[in-house]
């Protein structure tokens, strides 16, 4: 099968498409032909060398954290309601020994994959299980109660945008920051405020809520020493990357009792019910799935330079079939 890999960590160039043996579903394990695969930051990160790579599968190394296609293979002794042609979704670890999304076939433990939502096409479905993981898993650690005031930066993007209609799913007043061509999306997520982007963002914030937010969601990175400010005395503060990780600012404690939460995604990539949930949220139009850009397999490099380029809105997809 084809797959896209890398010898060696470095630029975008470093990507190939690679022959791979075909994987084969053992018990308690299905196989998906895999038509789309999100290309994410952290597979940005592996690549360029930012992640360590300790621990990792032998090279070719495949990337890719989020998958959607066929279910082509089912093994023998498990148990799933799925069925051979079902449009079917799941996140994935490229950590493990078969690696990761970027392959024409994929075998996972079959309560990792679920039905793609009806009437998603396959670049849209891939967009919804790690993101959608990743914002459920901060929602839940905030545990705002309904009424209390969430703060969003990168609202527009994908991870950012999920964390806005879901806060707004559990009753949250969301305050989101916004450059002015994206005001409208970001109001189309269901923020109830818009403050804008740049290096002012915390007064920003105050502005609207001079008693300070009740929890903050850095998906933009832009750091606790520039957003603190906005958070009230006792409030939460809650990353997507952890300590350590390229691009993420050490924690220092603004000493006004703000708690640090982490939402650290793949341990969830099993969990069956969080992906069921988000397949109904998105059937239902309360999660809506964003697709920025398709490229083909051949052109992986380039959707990685795009990504790092900045500026998308939505998820780049790569297809490993003619039409995603």
């Amino acid at each position: 099968m084809r797959a896209v890999g890398f010898d060696t960590p470095g630029g975008p160039e470093v990507l190939r498409l690679v022959e791979l043996p075909t994987p084969h579903a053992g018990a308690g394990e299905v196989r998906v032909r895999v038509h789309a695969a999100t290309v994410n930051p952290g597979d940005t990160m592996a690549r360029s060398g930012s992640l360590p790579l300790h621990g990792w599968p032998e090279p070719p190394i495949v990337l890719g954290m989020e998958l959607a296609g066929a279910l082509d293979q089912v093994g023998p002794d498990t148990a799933t309601d799925l069925r051979i042609g079902d449009a079917v979704m799941a996140m994935v670890t490229p950590l493990r020994p078969a690696g990761g999304a970027y392959a024409e076939h994929v075998v996972l433990p079959a309560h990792w994959v679920v039905a793609s939502p009806t009437g998603s096409s396959h670049a849209e479905a891939t967009t919804i299980p790690m993101n959608g993981l990743t914002a459920l898993d901060i929602l839940e650690k905030l545990a705002l109660p309904p009424g209390q005031t969430l703060g969003v930066t990168g609202a527009a993007g994908a991870v950012g945008g999920y964390v806005v209609e879901l806060a707004k799913v559990v009753g949250l007043r969301v305050i989101a920051d916004a450059s002015p061509k994206d005001e409208q999306l970001v109001r189309s997520l269901g923020a109830d405020l818009i403050v804008a982007r740049g290096d002012d963002v915390a007064s920003q914030f105050r502005a609207v809520a001079p008693d300070g937010l009740d929890a903050l969601v850095d998906t933009a990175l832009l750091g606790v020493t520039t957003l603190a400010p906005a958070v009230r005395n006792g409030g939460q503060f809650a990353r997507v990357l952890r300590d350590g990780d390229a691009g993420n600012e050490a924690w220092h404690d603004p000493g006004r009792g703000i708690t640090r939460v982490q939402a650290w995604v793949p341990d969830q990539a099993g969990d069956h019910d969080k992906l069921e949930q988000l397949r109904k949220l998105a059937e239902s139009g309360t999660l809506t799935p964003r697709v920025d850009r398709v490229f083909p397999a051949e052109q992986a490099a380039e959707a990685h330079r795009t990504l790092e380029a900045g500026g998308t809105r939505g998820r780049i997809v790569l297809s490993l079939v003619s039409t995603p």
